[in-house]
């Protein structure tokens, strides 16, 4: 089974998947190290568990412990939450979700920023997207 990344996820299962993209195979230590206000180890690894059963972690035996790392690759993962964001948040628009980057209080984009992101439009122009 192979879930859509991060789309109907309690937010300590976002916290523990985010873990995982962040660090690679993990153990049931790890995430608990590495997750704010962390609940038991027992509970991490209960919820582990879950997640592998919803498709999105897999696990291999190493040594006495597991090791989770994810189904689905990163870049898969944020691009179908990028366009999950877009159909809930911006009607589908990628022109209101980067208006609504830019408003941002604390979005300050230096100059080198803004000239990468006017070249990425560009392309994306040229190629007809």
């Amino acid at each position: 089974m192979r879930a859509s990344p991060h789309i109907h996820l309690s937010r300590r299962e976002r916290q523990i998947m985010d873990v995982v993209y962040a660090h690679g195979p993990v153990t049931v230590r790890e995430v608990v190290d590495q997750i704010p206000d962390p609940p038991s180890y027992s509970a991490v690894r209960a919820m582990l568990r879950i997640l592998e059963e919803k498709g999105h972690l897999k696990h291999e035996q190493d040594g006495p412990r597991y090791t989770y790392s994810p189904v689905v690759p990163r870049e898969e993962a944020r691009d179908s939450a990028m366009k999950q964001m877009l159909r809930t948040f911006f009607d589908g628009s990628a022109e209101r979700a980067v208006a609504a980057l830019l408003d941002m209080r604390g979005a300050d984009l230096s100059d080198d920023e803004l000239k990468r992101l006017a070249k990425m439009i560009e392309q994306a122009r040229k190629e007809g997207r």
